[in-house]
């Protein structure tokens, strides 16, 4: 497929159409990785909701399947220090749900974790060698990074800020991310936690485009050829689009989810730090409304989603992380595939047509 305006993602990661399937942790399946990747599109894995073997076992499945370029992705923040007394106020802010819903307050509250990036996620890499490992939160420890660029693959990470753009690229970045606020799931800031720092995908990227000198994939409110096309003519030089593919059948999301993808509206997303303790943006439900999107309670990243555990197993739908994109009306219901190929059809269509 060609001709593109811009070929510098193509090149640098061996795609044939610029687009990369957003890794989204939970949802992303390996049948969407390989079926991305035979369209033409960069398949993307994430890693930070399997373990160690579930990644080895995802991979295998991927690599048995096609030899096209795969991105494996990694969350690389830092653990946080056990705040038990934080734990205790946030189970308590809970508590009469857990009456009301008949779940055990008393039972010890399970564990909700996200692994970061680590010696033996970099193992996994060094075994596979993926030819793009992506990260969010920033870039691992440089003696990590430097195994990672040592078996050759290229490195991708998120920016929602220039300032976060400028300091990826001197870090190593071989391309960077630019996540408008309009993106589903977690904000990638690493810089700082001020929310209001958190710009709109028509100002962020031509702001990035020209503050670094790698190549810029848009991300945050991407679903049809249109928003390929603007992307483009803001300098971008290929898409990373998440929201869409949740609508797929190859995408592993729960029935309640599926029928919020299904009906809300695009004004029905908020950030929210109640599922996971950072801010990612998600179709407003019970929880969020009543405890407020954004709630200071709310215990350090990963650890807050313990607590809602047992209600979510009463309440799918009222205490689940529904994550979503603000574009999520765009969406429709059809494969990875045939999704990827009429993205790109579509958009390289309008782009000669302009």
């Amino acid at each position: 497929m060609s001709t593109w305006p811009d070929t510098r993602i193509l090149d640098l990661l061996g795609i044939d159409v610029p687009i990369i399937q957003a890794p989204m942790a939970g949802a992303t399946t390996a049948a969407m990785v390989i079926a991305a990747n035979n369209a033409g599109a960069l398949g993307s894995m994430p890693a930070a909701a399997l373990s160690i073997e579930q990644l080895r076992e995802a991979l295998s499945a991927v690599r048995l399947a096609s030899s096209r370029p795969i991105n494996v992705n990694f969350f690389c923040h830092q653990p946080p220090a056990a705040d038990e007394a934080r734990d205790r106020r946030w189970k308590a802010l809970l508590e009469p749900y857990y009456r009301e819903l008949g779940a055990d307050f008393d039972a010890p509250t399970p564990v909700s974790n996200r692994a970061p990036f680590n010696n033996a996620a970099c193992e996994v890499v060094e075994a596979f060698r993926p030819e793009v490992v992506s990260f969010h939160f920033g870039l691992p420890e440089k003696s990590l990074l430097d195994r990672v660029k040592a078996t050759g693959a290229k490195v991708l990470s998120s920016a929602t800020t220039v300032e976060e753009a400028i300091w990826l690229e001197q870090h190593g970045c071989d391309a960077i991310i630019a996540m408008g606020v309009e993106a589903g799931g977690h904000r990638g800031l690493f810089l700082s936690d001020d929310l209001n720092t958190q710009i709109g995908l028509m100002a962020l990227v031509p702001q990035i485009v020209d503050a670094v000198r790698v190549p810029v994939i848009a991300a945050g409110g991407i679903g049809d050829a249109r928003g390929i096309v603007a992307a483009f003519a803001l300098g971008a030089s290929a898409v990373q689009i998440g929201t869409a593919y949740l609508f797929t059948p190859e995408a592993n999301v729960t029935a309640s989810h599926r029928q919020a993808l299904h009906h809300a509206q695009a004004s029905e997303t908020a950030l929210t730090n109640l599922f996971t303790g950072r801010p990612a943006r998600g179709i407003v439900n019970r929880v969020m409304r009543e405890l407020g999107a954004i709630n200071p309670m709310a215990p350090a990243f990963p650890t807050s989603g313990g607590a809602l555990m047992p209600l979510k197993v009463k309440d799918e739908a009222g205490f689940s992380n529904l994550w979503s994109g603000q574009a999520l009306r765009l969406g429709k219901e059809m494969s990875t595939y045939d999704l990827t190929r009429a993205l790109a059809e579509q958009a390289l269509a309008k782009l000669k047509h302009n």
